[in-house]
């Protein structure tokens, strides 16, 4: 990251209103009931954009916006909005935190610059905190914490900035203290300034009220305040030569300093609040403007050639060429489809033609807004750094890059988990087929980890997604939106399929059928490859024995075959293929005989290597009361669940963390609250793959 950066190179529209080093592009992050949404709420009250407060508990909250999200008091898909602080344009994006919905995460970070990541000050670090923070490393997203909830029972501010470090790898660097906890929860101390901060209840925290710090609050800022310098002085050389030559850094030099650690991702600032009694927000918001990256700050975009994939770079700025990241789909009542995107150079304007790399085909750009959750401001033109939305593209997917037709790029795009549940839909009554049908397709246009397929066997409609909740929401959506009513099956696991060990196959594809005839001949070598290693084909046949444009045509067989899988019809995974030779008839050769031959080898050579079925396994976190740990970890055990460990928490409660395959999981909400009389919570996210049991995997393949 380039931290001196010659503002010459890049020249701003004389139309924007925010300079391009004033805007904040940010992510509110968190596992579920952290108070993400809550949060944003209030940064909107406080910034002027709402005049009364909104709320998750009563279902008014303007970001959880979607009737399904304010029945469950849960954020389901992330939305997008634009606030003002300190002559600072923030454009936030309040995500979910179900892991059901991870895909809404991943799009989102992928097109921020910067994320405030919300810790509750009770449950500390959760599972889902531990897959948000590792989304937003994979996006080197810098990122802020914030410890919310410091007016509940059992807040420990200390105990989650010691998790951060232990559970995250983070170096942590309080910028804020609470003053008091639990009920006498009552203001902050701000460490770089030394000064105490209080917020009038009177005025909903409107008013804030700063005081000279004495006795052991002087103590606590002086102990935080050298700890910050220490850790600064670790990352950052220019508080490293100071420190080491005992010398006191300026209030502007450390200043300097947190800008550029954080930037650079090498420290966590950390502050504390409690969003929902309305403490603590607003420095909140000067952290983000002083402390988190502009767009000028990420200064370079990689990309690269569409025709040559060589490498490319663009720089920010209005005057730039235009290119942009489309990072999601929402379907509209009102204007139909809405594209959301992320302007990293260059300037969109309203009727613009651009083009779309991945298709090769022009796309013109209808209006375009300004998202307020789903309020609309339509805007003439969409300037570098801003995230908008556009009504009138056609031929646009998720991780799709738009750009200038004379001078084009393609951006890095965003990868997604793999669905793991499915289930059996079909409309309620066979006039509403087509309106099912429609819903569904505009569903997994919006979502890229909600897949639907047929099945050729029973002919039935198959929809995949994250987890039942995800599938859920999915079906509400289509009764409410769609006004169309299905009919489930049961669910069902998505299952792989894995080589037990190498084999080869040397197969003929030979067809006479009266004039031409068909003839394909490959001979490959099958070997099973690492967790995670994705399918791969090396071509090693020399001589020209099988011409080169058959050897494409053997690729796509063998893939095709192993998507619709040997065993029992679940995808082969994992593996590799050798191409070793064959050979060909200068007639009869086609490329349609060379893709059945190298389907017909590989299924050939995965019957002789064997074959064993793998299943989803999922990471279950349990939180439960000291006297129902027992009962929980009996019923987990009768799951076929592994225990990892258990750990005793405070507050009588304990935390039990398992692996545990996902067929086993079907209704076990319900079996816990009973077990629990309601009082344990859990959650659960994908882990790995592991080997079925041989007698279950012999009742699938009998099923199947």
């Amino acid at each position: 990251m380039s931290t001196e950066i010659d503002k010459t190179q890049y020249h701003e529209s004389p139309h924007r209103k925010v300079a391009l080093k004033d805007t904040r592009n940010i992510g509110i992050m968190a596992h579920i009931d952290a108070g993400k949404t809550t949060l944003t709420e209030r940064i909107l009250f406080y910034s002027g954009v709402n005049y009364k407060i909104g709320d998750t508990h009563e279902g008014t909250a303007t970001m959880d916006w979607m009737e399904q999200e304010r029945e469950r008091g849960i954020t389901i898909t992330s939305a997008a909005t634009t606030c003002y602080w300190k002559n600072h344009r923030i454009n936030i994006i309040d995500t979910p935190g179900h892991v059901d919905f991870t895909a809404e995460v991943e799009r989102s970070l992928r097109v921020l610059d910067g994320a405030v990541a919300v810790f509750c000050s009770v449950g500390k670090v959760q599972p889902q905190t531990e897959t948000v923070w590792r989304q937003a490393q994979k996006y080197k997203v810098p990122v802020v914490a914030l410890v919310n909830k410091m007016d509940r029972t059992g807040a420990d501010f200390e105990g989650v900035v010691a998790e951060i470090k232990s559970k995250l790898g983070a170096t942590p660097v309080p910028l804020m203290l609470p003053i008091g906890k639990e009920a006498d929860f009552k203001g902050v101390i701000d460490v770089l300034e030394g000064k105490a901060v209080y917020f009038d209840d009177a005025t909903n925290g409107v008013k804030m009220t700063t005081e000279e710090l004495t006795g052991e609050l002087a103590e606590r800022r002086e102990e935080a305040y050298n700890h910050m310098v220490e850790c600064l002085a670790e990352v950052d050389d220019e508080i490293m030569e100071l420190f080491l030559a005992e010398e006191a850094p300026t209030h502007d030099q450390l200043k300097a300093a947190l800008r550029r650690a954080t930037c650079g991702a090498r420290i966590v600032p950390v502050a504390c609040c409690t969003a929902f009694k309305n403490k603590g927000v607003q420095p909140v918001l000067d952290i983000v403007v002083d402390y988190l990256p502009s767009p000028v700050d990420i200064w370079e975009i990689h990309g690269s050639d569409p025709s040559t994939g060589a490498p490319l770079t663009r720089h920010v700025g209005d005057l730039q060429p235009f290119a942009a990241l489309v990072f999601k789909i929402m379907t509209d009542p009102f204007v139909g489809k809405l594209y959301y995107f992320r302007v990293y150079s260059g300037v969109a304007a309203q009727g613009m033609s651009v083009l779309n790399p991945r298709t090769g085909k022009r796309e013109r750009l209808g209006r375009l807004l300004q998202m307020h959750a789903n309020q609309r401001e339509e805007h003439d033109e969409i300037f570098s750094g801003d995230i908008a939305a556009a009504v009138g593209l056609k031929n646009v997917t998720t991780g799709d890059t738009i750009c200038l037709e004379d001078d084009p790029i393609v951006l890095e795009s965003m990868s997604f988990p793999e669905p793991v549940i499915s289930i059996a839909v079909e409309p309620k009554s066979s006039g509403d087929r087509d309106k099912l049908t429609k819903g569904l397709i505009a569903l997994s246009d919006e979502d890229p980890t909600f897949q639907i397929h047929s099945d050729e066997e029973t002919g039935q409609t198959i929809i995949s997604g994250m987890g039942e909740l995800h599938l859920e929401i999915i079906l509400d959506r289509l009764v409410r939106e769609f006004k169309v009513e299905a009919n489930t099956g049961a669910p069902q696991v998505a299952y792989r399929e894995a080589l037990c060990g190498p084999a080869d196959s040397n197969t003929k594809f030979v067809r006479q059928s009266g004039g031409r005839g068909q003839y394909g001949h490959c001979i490959i070598n099958l070997i099973p490859g690492e967790g995670g290693s994705g399918v791969v084909f090396e071509n090693k046949v020399v001589g020209g024995n099988i011409p080169k444009e058959y050897i494409k045509p053997i690729e796509q067989g063998i893939r095709e075959a192993a998507a619709s899988g040997v065993l029992a019809g679940y995808p082969v995974i994992d593996f590799k293929v050798e191409l070793i030779d064959g050979s060909y008839h200068p007639v009869d050769s086609s490329e349609m005989a060379f893709k059945i031959a190298g389907s017909m080898a590989f299924k050939d050579a995965a019957r002789k290597a064997g074959l064993m079925l793998l299943e989803p396994i999922m990471k279950v976190e349990l939180t439960a009361p000291d006297e129902n740990t027992g009962d929980l970890i009996g019923d987990l055990t009768s799951r076929r669940g592994q225990i990892v460990s258990i750990d005793a928490g405070s507050n009588g409660n304990s935390r039990i963390n398992a692996n545990v395959p996902l067929s086993e999981l079907f209704g076990y909400a319900t079996a816990i609250r009973s077990l629990s009389r309601g009082r344990a919570t859990y959650s659960m996210e994908p882990a790995h793959f592991e080997r079925v049991p041989k007698q279950i995997q012999d009742k699938i393949v009998e099923k199947k």
